[in-house]
């Protein structure tokens, strides 16, 4: 198995409060930034391009929300070394040198795109490492940082639905201002994902627009980013499973080219809590789990 030499450690926080407020957990998957040596020296590209795929401070964003009575969870590894917010096993051959197990999938558009579980290229198409890696290497990762980060993230989950028969999963992100095609619209400022109506129920993103709009920001749905593997996995309303994902145009709280805080971070960090607060007086009621209807 890979080993860390204390550099991941640990590879996750999940941060609990003394007492839940609601059945509400805030994610932050991509905004790792613990690089661990190994990866560096195997790259191709240096810090400041493999950067280019964060999250940056989306984590800092939330993190006062556990002193609000919402649990918090944030990766410390970056998403260009192994990115959670895909299938456990998305995998490119061309990558690696080994045979893959026969259960990877190899096929996905993410892995064309060179963004799967061990991802190809950073954000903006630039490829990471110099040589393929060593097929050992790659599942060795997943198992020691992949997979004991969705068994604390499904524990987690497990506990908030049995405890009130339903939860909210908020998958936080967030985007470049601008999109790698010159034809693609000007982005919003918040883009709520919900994989287009079928993994949360449609309360919970109307709030989410309602609350963040007033506040001044505007709102896209689903385009460009629905959710990923994370807003599909574990979002099933009927069962009172609800997940929805909110990409934050980096823009709006950072400098992207100093990769630096601007002066409004602390005042979308206090947004975060008043959407946090409202999302909290959804009626429980409303969130099921829902019996299908008699025929």
């Amino acid at each position: 198995m890979t080993q860390f030499d204390g550099e991941l450690s640990p590879p996750f926080e999940i941060v609990e409060p003394a007492s839940w407020r609601a059945p509400i957990i805030f994610n932050s998957p991509h905004s790792g930034s613990v690089y661990p040596l190994e990866f560096l020296n195997a790259s191709r590209i240096d810090l400041a391009a493999l950067r280019r795929s964060e999250d940056s401070f989306m984590d800092e964003l939330i993190v006062d929300l556990s002193d609000r009575g919402f649990p918090t969870v944030r990766v410390n590894f970056p998403r260009s070394y192994v990115d959670v917010n895909r299938e456990p096993y998305e995998l490119d051959p061309r990558m690696f040198t080994g045979r893959l197990p026969s259960f990877a999938n190899t096929r996905s558009m993410r892995v064309a795109g060179g963004l799967g579980t061990i991802p190809r290229v950073v954000g903006d198409g630039q490829e990471i490492y110099r040589e393929r890696l060593n097929v050992d290497e790659a599942l060795g990762r997943i198992e020691a940082l992949y997979k004991p980060y969705h068994r604390a993230l499904r524990r987690l989950i497990n506990k908030a639905h049995q405890a009130f028969g339903t939860v909210t999963l908020v998958d936080c992100h967030s985007m470049p201002s601008i999109g790698v095609s010159r034809d693609e619209p000007r982005r919003p400022d918040i883009v709520i994902g919900d994989r287009y109506g079928t993994s949360c129920a449609a309360l919970l993103p109307d709030v989410v627009e309602d609350v963040m709009s007033g506040l001044g920001y505007s709102i896209g749905r689903n385009k460009p980013y629905a959710g990923g593997f994370i807003t599909e996995h574990y979002g099933n309303p009927a069962s009172g499973l609800h997940t929805v994902q909110l990409e934050l145009n980096r823009a709006i709280y950072m400098d992207e080219r100093r990769r630096e805080r601007s002066p409004r971070f602390a005042q979308v960090a206090a947004d975060f809590s008043v959407l946090a607060d409202a999302l909290a007086t959804v009626p429980l009621g409303d969130l099921g789990p829902f019996q299908a209807a008699a025929e």
